[in-house]
């Protein structure tokens, strides 16, 4: 299973992906999205970009660390001697930790913010968002990862679950999507649900502040950054009010966008 892990990925990220987008349309939470389509070469573009560049400078990524560290017995959980029944999702469970944190870092840093305010510059929200992020920013978080994972001693069965679950998580939860309330909170308790996750998007500074969680609910709430909506409800604005324009949505627009000011 481990040598097909790029497939395995891929696919099933497209998977959801296509299910995620035919849902959009038949259960919206929102009809009215003035761009729609018109986003996805820019948000579907940046990904291909971080695709690649990942692929020519860490080609190995974070599942290629787990290998180098598990060959020299490296980390934390191999030193404690942790069985792999436990190692596996303490792994998993930490490293989600970790992206939490460092979510919580690009939102603090004025120069990690201008990387990652591509991802909050969509006007709209739907599963593309997900794929929206700098290449540079990209490449910055699996450096961390990859750090991360050698540290724990983490197993590669492990790290391949954990970017299949952070993966499909992100495109659950940025998918326009509207799921029955009861479902909602009861999703919420083990999963960032869509209705969480745009509070995240809000044009409030304070609602963007919060909610930084991509898989696992329970950090916002143990950190205090979890807010149960956005102020303004269903009607909440979503974006950042001076990278709204339509001309700024495309592929190199994006690109340039850290290196230009508002």
């Amino acid at each position: 299973m481990l040598a097909h892990e790029p497939a395995i990925r891929l696919g099933a990220s497209l998977g959801l992906l296509i299910l995620l987008l035919a849902l959009e349309r038949l259960i919206p939470w929102r009809r009215d999205r003035p761009l729609g389509i018109r986003r996805w070469p820019g948000n579907v573009g940046l990904a291909v970009a971080g695709a690649l560049l990942l692929r020519a400078l860490m080609p190995a990524a974070a599942i290629g660390a787990a290998f180098w560290a598990e060959a020299r017995g490296i980390g934390l959980l191999p030193a404690l001697g942790a069985p792999g029944w436990l190692a596996v999702p303490l792994s998993v469970i930490l490293l989600d930790l970790l992206i939490y944190w460092q979510h919580r870092v690009t939102h603090a840093v004025p120069l990690l913010w201008r990387l990652h305010r591509v991802h909050h510059a969509d006007p709209e929200l739907d599963a593309t968002s997900a794929l929206r992020f700098h290449p540079l920013e990209i490449l910055l978080s699996m450096a961390l990862k990859a750090a991360a994972v050698v540290a724990l001693g983490a197993p590669p069965v492990a790290v391949l679950a954990f970017e299949v679950l952070l993966n499909g998580t992100a495109l659950f939860n940025h998918a326009a999507i509207r799921l029955p309330p009861r479902l909602e909170r009861a999703l919420r308790l083990v999963l960032v649900t869509p209705d969480m996750h745009r509070t995240h998007h809000s044009e409030v500074p304070a609602e963007t502040d919060s909610c930084f969680g991509f898989c696992l609910p329970w950090w916002d709430r143990l950190f205090g950054s979890y807010r149960a909506a956005p102020a303004a409800g269903a009607g909440v604005v979503i974006g950042i009010a001076n990278w709204r324009e339509a001309g700024r949505q495309g592929f190199f627009a994006l690109l340039a966008q850290p290196f230009r000011r508002g």
